[in-house]
């Protein structure tokens, strides 16, 4: 029995202490505010006020998996939003121009961070400490220390829904559903053939009312939520920047567990020189995270000026210190090496719904801040405490579990049968 539901649980108990704690926070807000957690527009804000934080931290857990840090995405969030901003007022320059610019000069704050930092060898910390008061300035200077709109439309990234398909005929949002009914699809592909698998190579597969239950409650949890916003208010439905967080994760969750770069990110993180002697591509590597942070910072801030329909002088103050919170509640060691992209989503989560529930319940700034710096203090101490008894983290144990299994799957189909 135990072994049943070590399998359902994907190897370990200790792996869904975060999702368990995300869920145990939102319940226990839905309790105090007498239901006005799961409300449909609730849930809405919720997914757009946080998508640039969510953004933020996909790029942030790369840089920390290699054993850096990156102290200038708020900042270069700033610089692009306000780079944007302008370029449409005074340039008359169209949205998707102006996202395609946007995209550009985050690329090249990358590339500039990123040479000092691979090629140079100078520390991350101390490269994007620097990125952070030069972009912070940039800001200021371009927009000249004042709010600068953007056009109806481009809001549309920030705070637009997915549209709506024939409204009088069809009582709920269409293509929230249809986006649900196709991620309900993908897990249940996922798990026939993970059952396929196992039962050729494991002696002894886990019966199928593990895969079964796992089917039913990840796929009911996805229809649950996905009809809250689907038949939320009229016009409304699941955010277009959710979407776009969603792709992103997916994206980034290949690229980190499918791909030779990946996995080179992890060898740097966990042991640099060996991961040198083993042919691994240290600066190449070390150039891609942070490149990519300061992409997904130039995403992140055109996502923010998208919802508050403008970019001002005080974008992006603080944006670094979530993005660096969600990674370690999600999971990643402080010394590199370990962290998951949706390890650190369900991190970003736990501060959102901390955020939302808090505000729901009326608690001011001063204790809010409070409780995140506990939560996180909390987190991290876990992490450390595990490795003090010789265990691995959360996330940890998850990759250790999936890597022992690839390794006797591997060492069956050399054996020879007699």
């Amino acid at each position: 029995m135990k072994k049943n539901l070590t399998a359902l649980f994907g190897g370990d108990f200790r792996q869904i202490g975060m999702i368990a704690a995300l869920a145990a926070i939102a319940l226990f807000f839905q309790f105090k505010t007498d239901g006005k957690v799961f409300q449909a527009q609730n849930l809405m804000n919720l997914v757009m006020g946080n998508t640039y934080v969510l953004v933020l931290a996909i790029g942030m857990v790369l840089v920390i998996i290699a054993g850096h840090i990156d102290l200038s995405v708020g900042s270069v969030a700033a610089t692009v939003g306000i780079v944007v901003a302008v370029a449409m007022r005074d340039w008359a320059l169209s949205p998707v121009l102006a996202i395609v610019l946007g995209i550009g000069v985050g690329l090249l704050i990358g590339i500039w961070q990123g040479f000092w930092v691979a090629k140079w060898g100078i520390p991350a910390f101390i490269v994007t400490l620097g990125g952070m008061l030069l972009f912070r300035g940039t800001n200021q200077l371009i927009g000249k220390s004042l709010t600068v709109p953007v056009p109806e439309l481009f809001q549309t990234l920030g705070a637009g829904y997915l549209p709506d398909i024939a409204p009088d005929v069809i009582p709920f949002n269409l293509p929230t559903m249809i986006l649900a009914v196709i991620a309900v699809l993908a897990i249940v592909w996922k798990e026939i053939s993970g059952v396929k698998a196992r039962q050729q190579f494991e002696a002894e597969p886990a019966p199928m009312w593990v895969p079964i239950v796992r089917m039913v409650v990840l796929g009911g949890a996805i229809l649950i939520v996905a009809w809250i916003f689907a038949t939320g208010r009229p016009g409304t439905s699941f955010p277009i920047p959710g979407v776009i967080v969603v792709i992103l994760a997916l994206i980034y969750s290949f690229i980190a567990d499918r791909t030779v770069l990946g996995r080179s990110i992890y060898a740097i993180g966990g042991n640099k020189a060996a991961a040198e002697l083993t042919g691994v591509k240290v600066i190449k590597t070390n150039f891609f995270v942070i490149c990519n942070s300061a992409f997904l910072a130039a995403v992140a801030g055109m996502l923010f000026i998208g919802r508050s329909t403008a970019s001002g002088p005080a974008d992006g103050n603080a944006w670094e210190l979530d993005a660096i919170a969600a990674v370690f509640i999600g999971g990643a060691a402080v010394s590199g090496g370990v962290g998951t992209i949706m390890g650190t989503m369900v991190g970003a989560l736990v501060m959102a719904f901390l955020n939302n529930g808090l505000q729901l319940m009326g608690v001011g700034s001063d204790w809010t801040q409070i409780i995140k710096g506990l939560v996180l203090l909390i987190a991290v101490a876990v992490d450390v405490y595990s490795k003090r008894q010789g265990k691995r983290s959360i996330i940890g144990t998850f990759q250790n579990a999936l890597s022992n299994q690839k390794a006797v799957r591997q060492s069956e189909t050399k054996t020879p049968s007699k």
